[in-house]
């Protein structure tokens, strides 16, 4: 199946540039600067938009990623808020989304009409941190996911032969982490980017995008010439962190983000 996922890599691939992935926390630190924040990052050029649907006990994430959950949670975000948040981007927008959540509001919510009603709202992907692709086929009920693309996660240690069959089950694009670790800004990607990217690309066609720990323009740079995209969450979120009470926040991401952007486009 088709989606703004696939049409967008194949727009970036044509002409020959990397796709830019802009992460931020759904609800932080309001739902209305949410949506102002995210119509930001699709006007200053983002190719996607990795929305991160606020936890309790994110697990996965740094410091700067859970008081963004905290803070979210508490202006009171929850699952039908960020159903009605894709909604409203959607009146203007048409830039991918995908969530970047874990197993447990999926599941509370119900894990079909979770995906249902997200890709109804209009997101496109979903990256679940916690759900070990395996364990899907030995529950049945996590075999009910239409409508989303499933984003899948490979790290530095993947053995050869996981790499190989999250890379042959991968749809939309892979998200390959530069580094071990959090989520988090505070340790610069990894030297052997170029490396992993290529392992990965031995047994999928899927566009690989490079995460973790990229927050200078040249750091942008250097990932893009080693991948087809560029995942920076943590250093965005801090801007939003720095400025939450600031009238002029979705301005601040766009003057953070832009030459991030523009980096990992003039590879």
């Amino acid at each position: 199946m088709s989606n703004r996922i696939d049409s967008t890599f194949l727009k970036l691939s044509a002409s020959k540039q990397a796709a830019f992935v802009a992460y931020v926390c759904a609800g932080d630190p309001s739902a209305e600067s949410s949506l102002e924040i995210i119509r930001a990052l699709a006007d200053s050029g983002a190719d996607i938009i990795e929305l991160g649907v606020p936890f309790s006990d994110p697990q996965a994430d740094g410091i700067v990623n859970q008081l963004a959950a905290e803070r979210a949670l508490k202006a009171g975000m929850s699952v039908p808020k960020l159903m009605t948040l894709i909604k409203d981007f959607r009146k203007t927008h048409e830039t991918p989304i995908v969530l970047f959540t874990y197993l447990n509001p999926v599941y509370a919510y119900g894990y079909e009409k979770f995906h249902a009603d997200a890709a109804a709202a209009g997101a496109d992907g979903i990256l679940m941190l916690d759900l070990p692709p395996d364990e899907i086929t030995n529950n049945k009920e996590l075999t009910s996911s239409e409508g989303l693309k499933h984003i899948t996660l490979i790290s530095p240690s993947t053995p050869p032969a996981r790499m190989k069959m999250l890379a042959e089950q991968s749809e939309g694009f892979i998200y390959a982490l530069s580094r071990m670790g959090v989520t988090g800004a505070q340790a610069a990607p990894s030297a052997s980017i170029g490396e992993l990217v290529s392992s990965i690309k031995q047994y999928t066609d899927t566009p690989v995008c490079v995460g973790f720990g990229i927050n200078t323009p040249e750091q942008a740079a250097d990932v893009a010439n080693a991948s087809d995209g560029v995942v920076v969450g943590s250093a965005i979120v801090n801007q939003v962190a720095q400025n939450t009470t600031d009238p002029q926040l979705p301005k601040i991401i766009t003057d953070f983000v832009t030459p991030l952007i523009q980096a990992a486009k003039a590879h």
